[in-house]
């Protein structure tokens, strides 16, 4: 809250208190001679007292951790406020210090103890305020540094991703431009269209499911167009994908590590990619069968970024079960979009 806000917010409490004594301790809120003493000069100095505490001595000496010159400033501040009281008392003597109309007179060191205790008890009341308040604004810092802390992760894992895919990508179009394949310039727009979103919309925390479905599927046809279309790929797609959110390039990992790893040649065996949409929940399934022989020995990030990602981003609105045999890698993602 802004400083303006808080100063509102002061003025609003102490005049509903001030109305609320007032209105009780005069039987109905009929105003006086002695209302205007009692509730104008001596609650000017409670609530001074209060603030020279909440304001000045604890911020100078708390923060400083001087606690000894704050408990003696403290002390020093409440002798003063006291020693203002008792004048104040004697100066309207008859509306303080008498009682039943004149039948009753306070000593001194009586009023002296009480006015001691209600000084006490505004210092105690700036002081509460002080540490709560400090508790808020610290808890408010803590929380602003750990969303600063996982924006600056999350950056630096989406960091990794682009140069990642785009080294491949570029390693299978100079594969196609190697072998004078007249699919290159398919392949060079395809590419294109991926920097495009990898570039632009993925900037956004989340984007549209159709258009990262869009972004898996040219991926898919730049591996096709490097296999000179004898890669065999199964992608379905379930469900009603429209109007549903999903963080950018968080799918792309799996499809990657099955063209990495995977088999793409065996048409017994095809990498099989399933999308399934039911309400606002994914479930996404890439299975590959394994092979030795093709490797990205440049390596990457893999799926250990993607879970990291997962665990900033969907914690505890996702499952990851990843089955890995001799032959066979399976992934399975359940996400709540």
């Amino acid at each position: 809250m802004n400083k303006s806000g808080q100063i509102i917010i002061h003025l609003v409490v102490w005049l509903v208190l001030v109305l609320m004594f007032v209105f009780t301790g005069t039987g109905g809120g009929k105003i006086t001679y002695s209302t205007v003493v009692w509730f104008l000069y001596f609650g000017a100095i409670n609530i001074t007292v209060f603030y020279i505490n909440y304001l000045i001595i604890l911020p100078t000496f708390l923060n400083r951790k001087r606690y000894a010159w704050c408990i003696l400033t403290i002390l020093f501040l409440v002798l003063i406020s006291v020693f203002v009281k008792c004048a104040l008392a004697y100066y309207f003597y008859e509306i303080i210090m008498l009682r039943d109309k004149g039948k009753h007179v306070i000593v001194f060191w009586d009023y002296f103890f009480l006015a001691t205790v209600v000084s006490t008890l505004f210092i105690f009341l700036s002081t509460i305020l002080k540490f709560v308040s400090d508790w808020f604004l610290n808890e408010k810092i803590k929380s602003n540094l750990e969303n600063e802390k996982l924006a600056s992760e999350l950056a630096f894992l989406k960091s990794q991703i682009n140069p990642h895919f785009l080294f491949n990508s570029l390693n299978n179009i100079y594969s196609l431009a190697y072998q004078k394949s007249a699919k290159t310039p398919e392949a060079v727009l395809k590419l294109s269209e991926i920097m495009r979103y990898m570039l632009y919309e993925s900037n956004e925390s989340k984007v549209s499911l159709d258009e990262e479905i869009r972004y898996l599927e040219n991926y898919i046809e730049l591996q096709k167009l490097r296999f000179k279309d004898k890669a065999y790929i199964n992608f379905e797609i379930e469900g009603d994908t429209r109007n549903l959110k999903i963080t950018p390039l968080v799918l792309i990992s799996f499809v990657e590590n099955a063209f990495k790893h995977g088999l793409a040649t065996d048409k017994e065996n095809p990498i099989t990619i399933v999308l399934n949409v039911s309400s606002d929940k994914l479930y996404f399934q890439v299975i590959n069968k394994k092979s030795n022989q093709n490797k990205d020995e440049t390596g990457g990030i893999g799926l250990q970024n993607v879970q990291r990602r997962l665990d900033l981003l969907y914690k505890g609105a996702y499952r990851l079960h990843i089955e890995d045999t001799e032959t066979i890698y399976n992934c399975e993602l359940y996400l709540n979009l």
